[in-house]
């Protein structure tokens, strides 16, 4: 099960860490990056059946997030400045800690929605600390739309500061919220599950509306997954989990993960498997065919540990 730990990381956040040890003896490392505006311990259940698989399970809370805390991060904030920077230097920490647990397993970094941006941002810069990386639900482009959201951001700055709630939370997370016709709450976007929409809505640490700081932030890591020369310099062989569902507003409806998909195959990438999941919403590992899910994850995390098991020598 999963069990909260306290480690404060070189740039002064305590990170809120969820540990799940695996059921027997551990044969890899899952390090999951949540999203935006939930937390670490929601990938509970989840952690329970990778570690019964024979998988060890790391989570820590973003700054801003759950219960990390930093100076320099009140609750809906990332840094004072350098956000996007400062939670992959926070990540980067978790990693070496896993690895001074666990040097001899290979470990596989899982991102959701903004977590699967901070993940690929992640491999962009730390590739050769991971073995594979799942990028789920997530937009890592830069788009016409992203040029549009990144001046919206700078006059909101200017007018109302970096603390105000933005706009932006109205042109993504209400909108994604009207794209469920009919629905039966706002956050009905997430899942067809009622109960796990439910419990969302009662977690006073979810769902929250994000100020201009976190959005800039955000808007800084897609133009950092955007960057060619980082993707060039990546490993052409290093296995992507690309992830999505054909009802998530969010990607819409699985668009952004096929724009990855596309990204990376024209670069010559060429461990990448990609689903785009029929009559799924935005958060797979939530959703009512969750099981199957987890399972077909399961079959590709194994495959990656064989393959680090056979390069290593290993019989």
């Amino acid at each position: 099960m999963f069990e909260q730990q306290e480690i404060e990381s070189p740039t002064g956040a305590k990170l809120s860490l969820w540990m799940c040890p695996a059921s027997g003896p551990a044969k890899g490392v899952i390090q999951i990056c949540h999203g935006m505006g939930e937390h670490a311990k929601r990938y509970a259940r989840f952690a329970d059946a990778m570690a019964e698989a024979g998988y060890a399970v790391f989570a820590e809370d973003h700054r801003g997030h759950g219960a990390t805390v930093a100076p320099d991060a009140p609750p809906g904030f990332f840094a004072e400045a350098d956000g996007w920077n400062q939670v992959l230097a926070d990540k980067a920490f978790v990693n070496r800690h896993i690895h001074d647990l666990y040097p001899e397993l290979p470990v596989i970094m899982l991102g959701h929605s903004l977590g699967g941006t901070l993940a690929f941002s992640y491999a962009l810069r730390f590739a050769d600390s991971i073995n594979a990386v799942a990028v789920w639900n997530a937009t890592t482009n830069s788009n016409a739309l992203h040029a549009v959201l990144k001046f919206i951001l700078f006059v909101e700055r200017l007018l109302r500061g970096r603390k105000a709630v933005s706009i932006v939370n109205a042109l993504t997370f209400v909108q994604w919220g009207k794209a469920i016709k009919p629905r039966r709450t706002d956050f009905d976007w997430l899942s067809h599950d009622e109960t796990e929409v439910d419990k969302y809505i009662a977690d006073p640490l979810c769902g929250w509306p994000a100020p201009n700081s976190l959005w800039g932030d955000v808007s800084d890591g897609m133009t950092d997954c955007a960057d060619g020369r980082k993707l060039d310099a990546l490993p052409r062989d290093l296995p992507f989990n690309l992830l999505g569902g054909d009802q998530d507003p969010a990607t819409e409806g699985g668009k952004a993960v096929l724009d990855l998909d596309q990204r990376l195959k024209s670069k010559g990438f060429s461990n990448v498997i990609t689903q785009i999941m029929t009559n799924t919403r935005h958060e797979t590992l939530n959703e009512v065919d969750r099981a199957q899910t987890t399972k077909d994850f399961i079959a590709w995390a194994d495959q990656i540990v064989e393959s680090a098991r056979t390069s290593s020598g290993g019989l």
